[in-house]
């Protein structure tokens, strides 16, 4: 099929599951747009041969595509690719499934496309692994970063902003750590939703404020950013929960894709600080409609979002 143009910052999924008689099923999750599909495709060891005729579907914008191989002689120590990773912008999320119940997680990038499956991976594998998830996650989560982007305009105050930031990190981090173990659940469609609208809400305070008529998120915004923060963990326990944790080192997998998250965030934030101190400095006395601008573009695209997230699961 012809390859996705648009949205290239969309992960792709490959998962491995091997069984005891060295058979290999996979399944593998690309974006799409229509009937139309990533150009990119598993490349698995020259040991695997295709047992069965694949089958594939396209479902809420992703293809899907199930296979079975018979791998002699396992995959422990061979390599696992993506065709075509290369060309494009995307990255590819794999996951080993072993047949004693452990598993392997990789991120596989159009710089490094390929993998090798090892036995046990190494705590130190493990860590590098789930933070470099966290960091590109919410990296390439637009509704998290607005969220913030939000709170660093309606927030002057260092101090506070540091507060601020603090609580949305801590309240996130509980709901991550309690979705992700399973101690509570969501359905992911419908946080997505009200998390578009908690940035809709934030963007809505900035015009009030420059109204002169300040809200709660200007007098107490560590409050909201705590209360919403519970909301975005949720969205992060989404995409952590579908690549899974290594059974061997879930504390260790789940503590460093926080880290990884707190290390993406804070990154963030720093270009945000910097590029404001810049357009002060270039300026002298930047205009007074910048920032209200700013949440207007804010709140019209995370309207759209809150809208079409409704409708997806209504």
């Amino acid at each position: 099929m012809t390859s996705v143009l648009a949205d290239e910052s969309r992960p792709a999924f490959l998962q491995l599951t091997v069984q005891e008689s060295d058979r290999v099923t996979t399944v593998f999750k690309v974006p799409a747009i229509g009937n139309k599909r990533f150009g990119v495709y598993p490349s698995l060891p020259d040991n695997c041969v295709s047992v069965d005729s694949p089958i594939a579907f396209i479902e809420n914008n992703a293809y899907t595509e199930r296979a079975s191989f018979q791998c002699d002689g396992g995959l422990t120590g061979r390599t696992v690719g993506i065709d075509g990773l290369s060309s494009t912008m995307t990255d590819v999320l794999a996951r080993v499934e072993r047949p004693d119940g452990t598993t392997q997680v990789a991120r596989l990038t159009p710089s490094s496309p390929t993998f090798i499956v090892t036995a046990t991976p190494s705590k130190l594998t493990v860590a590098g692994t789930y933070l470099k998830f966290g960091f590109s996650h919410i990296l390439s989560g637009n509704d998290h970063l607005l969220f913030v982007l939000a709170l660093l305009i309606l927030v002057t105050s260092t101090r506070i902003l540091i507060w601020t930031i603090t609580s949305f990190t801590v309240a996130h981090s509980i709901t991550l750590a309690a979705a992700t173990l399973g101690f509570v659940k969501f359905p992911q469609a419908p946080v997505e939703a009200v998390i578009a609208l908690s940035i809709v809400f934030v963007a809505s305070e900035i015009i009030h404020a420059s109204q002169g008529r300040p809200g709660l998120t200007q007098r107490r915004p560590w409050v909201i950013a705590f209360t919403f923060g519970l909301l975005h963990g949720f969205g992060f326990a989404g995409a952590l929960t579908e690549v899974g944790l290594p059974e061997q080192s879930v504390p260790l997998a789940l503590l460093f894709f926080n880290v990884g998250v707190e290390l993406g965030q804070l990154t963030f934030v720093g270009a945000i600080l910097i590029a404001i101190a810049l357009g002060k400095y270039l300026l002298r006395t930047p205009p007074n409609w910048i920032p209200t601008a700013t949440a207007y573009a804010i709140g019209m695209i995370a309207s759209f979002w809150t809208i079409e997230r409704v409708i997806s699961f209504w």
